[in-house]
């Protein structure tokens, strides 16, 4: 692939394959298993699919044009939540080479953590509440009932996300910086350091997982933007670990809408720019602080907002986010925004176009 190619939009009647639903096979060979960057690419240089709701256009373009399609007027808004280390070795006589998986820091000290297979292919079913497990430099965690409440009492549930307490020897970030290494799935060919997985705009450390959604941006990029008269507005909101397995809905996770951030999107709404969301994490936050007008105000707090089709986005009306799989909740998300049919046409392109999944492919931007 090069760092840049012409700019195409494809008629839908170009692509061969037609999904009847969005329960897809999704082949190996599109999940990017390496960064950009091993590929001989800068973060900008990922593939980028435009398309427009409104006559269902797609138009395929690489990252670093993103202001091209852009107008001024319009709110960039990124999620500035940094990246932990939370992936850690359990330490077992039988070298089964488990991993823990922080995935959101509780309240009064508490955890959610998954327990992983070694190669961060599947999650660890074989755990039982009150069991203690060893954590490298004389750290341990202790389980203490599934997260999930429906589960509790179940002893033949299939648990994947625990509540938990840890006992390490010294304060969080150094000891993750020492021990911890970033989240790998069976994807990935490669342990990556953690500099991989931050986005260029991080401020904050806090999710387990990179809110890759805005991965490819650079200063280059922003700075594009900002001379085209396109506002950037951050937010943060720590996001746990993904849920794959079972189309499981969010859970609570932690945000921050600042004042500033509330006043530009309001103001912008009012002055008729669009609201464009940097992935699936600040649509969340953006729609738990609207009221039903629109109107958004500053808040903080813990979010179990889920957007669905049965409770669609009231601020949001562009949307920068990866390509999803098709048991991810995420395509919830995506359907309340853009329809169903226009979902269908899109990843019909991804497939056909051979777009790369997962937080180090290609991207989508869903405008009105």
């Amino acid at each position: 692939m090069s760092d840049s190619m012409p700019n195409t939009v494809l008629p839908v009647t170009m692509v061969n394959s037609k999904l009847d639903s969005l329960a897809f096979e999704l082949p190996s060979h599109l999940e990017a298993g390496e960064p950009p960057e091993a590929r001989g690419l800068g973060r900008d240089a990922v593939r980028l699919m435009v398309s427009r709701r409104s006559d269902d256009s797609i138009e395929h373009i690489v990252f670093r044009e993103l202001p091209d399609v852009l107008r001024p007027g319009d709110v960039v808004v990124i999620n500035t939540s940094g990246t932990r280390k939370a992936s850690l070795p359990i330490l077992q006589s039988d070298d089964s080479g488990l991993r823990l998986h922080l995935s959101t820091q509780l309240p009064a000290e508490m955890w959610a953590v998954e327990m992983r297979a070694s190669d961060g292919a599947r999650p660890f079913f074989d755990a039982h509440a009150g069991e203690v497990y060893a954590l490298p430099g004389g750290g341990d965690v202790h389980l203490h009932a599934p997260y999930r409440p429906e589960l509790r009492g179940d002893p033949d549930a299939d648990v994947r996300l625990w509540i938990a307490t840890l006992e390490i020897p010294f304060d969080l970030d150094t000891y993750l910086d020492v021990y911890g290494a970033p989240i790998r799935y069976g994807y990935a060919r490669d342990n990556w350091p953690i500099e991989y997985y931050q986005n260029v705009y991080a401020t904050e450390t806090g999710s387990a997982e990179m809110p890759s959604a805005g991965r490819a941006f650079t200063p280059r990029v922003i700075t594009d933007l900002v001379s085209k008269g396109v506002q950037i507005a951050p937010l943060v909101l720590h996001t746990g670990v993904a849920s794959l397995e079972s189309d499981e809905p969010p859970y609570e996770e932690f945000y921050r809408v600042p004042v500033e951030t509330a006043q530009v999107i309001d103001y912008a709404r009012k002055s008729g720019g669009r609201i464009i969301a940097v992935g699936t994490t600040v649509v969340r936050a953006i729609e738990t602080v609207a009221d039903r007008t629109g109107h958004v105000s500053p808040g903080e707090g813990w979010t179990t907002l889920v957007i669905s089709p049965e409770r669609p986005m009231r601020v949001v009306n562009g949307l920068l986010t990866g390509m999803h799989e098709p048991s991810a909740t995420h395509l919830s998300m995506l359907q309340a925004l853009a329809g169903l049919d226009h979902l269908k046409l899109t990843y019909e392109a991804a497939l056909a176009e051979g777009y790369l999944w997962h937080e180090f492919g290609d991207l989508h931007l869903i405008l009105p």
